[in-house]
């Protein structure tokens, strides 16, 4: 159980790190997020910025695995 909770801990720690961090990356404005401003509406989509996360978390992944 101790274990657990110290890897708890680790993964939190590093999620915060990763937030205060990704605000300073171009993420977000990359080209391909959509951005649609209209009176009274607000619509943004970050299609390129959702590739390449789930292409990197998903190398990640492959590499934990091996």
């Amino acid at each position: 159980m101790s274990r657990l909770l110290i890897l708890l801990g680790v993964v939190f720690l590093l999620m915060g790190l990763a937030c205060s961090m990704i605000g300073k990356l171009p993420f977000g404005q990359l080209p391909g997020d959509l951005l649609i401003r209209r009176k009274g509406l607000t619509f943004y989509f970050p299609i390129t910025t959702s590739v390449i996360m789930s292409a990197v978390i998903s190398l990640i992944l492959w590499f934990w695995k091996r």
